[in-house]
């Protein structure tokens, strides 16, 4: 490339990132919503079960069903105990959603536990939050298992159990949930500028201007693509800063492994994007087609549940979707430390997705030009 074409190229990257940056408003939505989302999403997006309230109805009345309860009330999962009195009102908690589980132990509960006889502790939940229920239910396992071993401290165990969670010990929803949102948030807001680029051309009339100037069709696409590439950069290194030092989740693997697949993720996405705005005639219909795509991406990229869970030809067309590929490197790069053989062998589908959509909108935007 000749001085005078890196000179056209440069221009009409100034020319596109003054479009972005000259209203105050545009440059506030480039920064803070990115981060307010952050916050939102890290505080929502969430399968932790906390602050629940737990229905009691204890017709036992001993010192072990007490204990039982008294760990209860003890969990920091538990916000409050409603005590119930008979079975009519068992059913009413759960039908009116005042509890998510019932905690019901019978006549003979602490009698059996001072014989060492087995005692049986009934739990009812409300099946129309099934998730929810199973991650209660986990929880009275282990507070029944504190129990026994409050009640019976000479017993030894038959066997002992020990878990190591690797990579997340203490089984921190945040660590999961924050490199993922560097992925989902950051192609977003990529996205989002790409898509009005051509779209504002030609709301504004300016398009036509465009074609007659000096600039070939090579330049007038890496100039539009440069600034989604750099705001993508911007907002990851934003959140490469962020999440380690006020959220406390270790970026445990190479700054430099990480950059490297993100550039290949922010150009497939922007090509996408350019597809897209190449589509649209005005603005608004940048808007609805990024939507359209947003979705799917989104809902196809593991963050909300694992690709191995949907239908095998779900998985197939999620191989073609550059979100997915980066979660996989964001998290191991985030939490274990991936080495950067294995950070290649998920970045070159990035390369290839980036090729196709990159040469897919090259082809939509000189089919407009023609």
């Amino acid at each position: 490339m000749n001085t005078a074409g890196f000179g056209r190229i440069l221009a009409m990257i100034v020319k596109e990132l003054w479009a972005v940056l000259r209203d105050p408003r545009a440059r506030i939505t480039l920064i803070a919503p990115p981060l307010l989302q952050l916050i939102l999403f890290s505080a929502a997006a969430t399968l932790e079960v906390k602050n629940i309230t737990v229905g009691v109805y204890n017709r036992d009345g001993g010192a072990a069903s007490a204990e039982f309860i008294n760990q209860l009330a003890g969990s920091p999962d538990v916000q409050r105990l409603i005590p119930l009195h008979s079975a009519q009102d068992v059913s009413a908690a759960i039908d009116d959603q005042r509890v998510i589980a019932v905690v019901e132990f019978d006549e003979g509960f602490s009698r059996a536990v001072a014989a060492r006889h087995t005692a049986t502790v009934q739990a009812i939940f409300d099946g129309r939050r099934s998730n929810a229920a199973q991650i209660v239910s986990s929880y009275f396992e282990r507070i029944a298992a504190a129990t026994g071993a409050a009640l019976r401290p000479a017993a030894r165990p038959a066997g002992e159990v020990i878990i190591t969670n690797w990579f997340n010990p203490n089984l921190d929803y945040l660590w999961f949930i924050m490199p993922s949102l560097v992925v989902t948030i950051s192609s977003l807001s990529a996205l989002s500028v790409t898509v009005q680029s051509v779209a504002r051309e030609r709301e504004l009339g300016t398009f036509d201007q465009l074609m007659v100037s000096p600039l070939r069709l090579h330049e007038i696409l890496i100039g539009k693509m440069t600034p989604p590439l750099l705001i993508g950069l911007f907002n990851g290194t934003l959140y490469l800063i962020v999440i380690p030092l006020i959220y406390g989740v270790p970026m445990t693997g190479a700054v430099g492994s990480f950059y490297f697949a993100l550039i290949f993720c922010q150009l497939a996405i922007i090509g996408i994007g350019m597809f897209v705005s190449a589509l649209s005639q005005t603005q608004q219909q940048g808007f609805l087609g990024m939507f359209l795509v947003t979705v799917p991406m989104t809902l196809l990229s593991g963050f909300a549940s694992p690709v191995a869970n949907m239908p095998w030809w779900l998985q197939i067309v999620a191989q073609a979707n550059p979100q997915m590929h980066f979660m996989i490197i964001s998290e191991g790069l985030f939490l274990k430390a991936m080495p950067f053989a294995d950070v290649l062998a998920n970045t070159w589908p990035l390369i290839v997705i980036a090729a196709v959509t990159l040469t897919a909108a090259t082809l939509q935007f000189r089919s407009r030009v023609e």
